[in-house]
């Protein structure tokens, strides 16, 4: 692995692309109601790219960035049962939906990526469980993330919180280092595995690292839809997926997609 440490005005300029990020996906939660498709959630997130020029989204045309090419989108928004990668479009937001917004922008040459899960009108206690619980298991690896510690002393936290409550964790999909480009080493699984085991990651200051864990009702499983991009889960029961950019400090970490 090429893992790349940043220093403070690196991290400082991230914390910039983070905060954009963050003010997209409050305003994408403020417009997420029943009656809303997709694509204007998409579109509200896109103004925040219009809005602060040199920015550039981290998704749309992902992974060519030839227009035309690849992911269609800012956004990925995945509705319910869909875990990951989900393209917005005419999809109208329904009461009870579990809604995973998923965006990440590039300004001054630094990246920040973040998601989280809406919960629309009334949903069901066993969703709001479900979100509750992903949500933690990401508030998790905020608190445990410093330096000295390895990174499988994190994820088995992780790990363990969520199938202590019988959710399934999603291990198709795992989190990764960012920098000037939205995907660098190393991969950031939150569970542990062998390959983790044998390529362990030290918490050291200026390690930046998104955290996304993705927990179901369900079974691990999933698969890809037709369109190439959408991930659903196997059985068909809902999914939850939490992000954000971290930054490994002296003391303990910085959370640059935050408040």
């Amino acid at each position: 692995m090429a893992i790349s440490l940043k220093s403070p005005e690196q991290i400082k300029q991230m914390r910039h692309a983070g905060q954009l990020v963050r003010q997209a996906l409050e305003r994408c939660r403020a417009i997420c109601q029943p009656g809303v498709t997709t694509a204007e959630i998409d579109a509200e997130a896109g103004k925040i790219i219009a809005e602060n020029p040199g920015s550039v989204g981290l998704f749309k045309w992902y992974p060519t960035y030839h227009e035309g090419e690849g992911f269609p989108a800012f956004t990925c928004i995945s509705v319910n049962d869909e875990v990951v990668h989900g393209i917005p479009g005419p999809r109208v937001i329904q009461d009870g939906d579990l809604v995973s917004v998923d965006f990440g922008v590039r300004i001054n040459g630094w990246c920040g990526d973040s998601a989280t899960t809406i919960m629309v009108g009334s949903v069901k206690p066993e969703h709001k469980k479900l979100c509750a619980a992903t949500e933690y298991v990401l508030q998790l690896a905020i608190d445990n993330i410093r330096p000295g510690r390895k990174w499988s002393q994190v994820a088995r936290l992780m790990q363990r919180h969520a199938e202590d409550l019988g959710l399934g964790v999603i291990r198709d999909f795992v989190g990764h280092g960012i920098g000037e480009t939205m995907h660098q080493d190393p991969k950031v699984p939150n569970f542990v595995s062998r390959e983790l085991l044998r390529n362990d990651i030290d918490l050291e200051p200026g390690l930046v690292l998104a955290v996304e864990p993705m927990c179901t009702l369900g079974t691990d499983q999933v698969r890809t839809l037709d369109d190439g991009w959408t991930v659903v889960t196997m059985d068909g029961k809902p999914a939850a997926h939490y992000e954000h950019t971290i930054a490994v400090t002296e003391t303990g970490c910085e959370v640059l997609t935050g408040p």
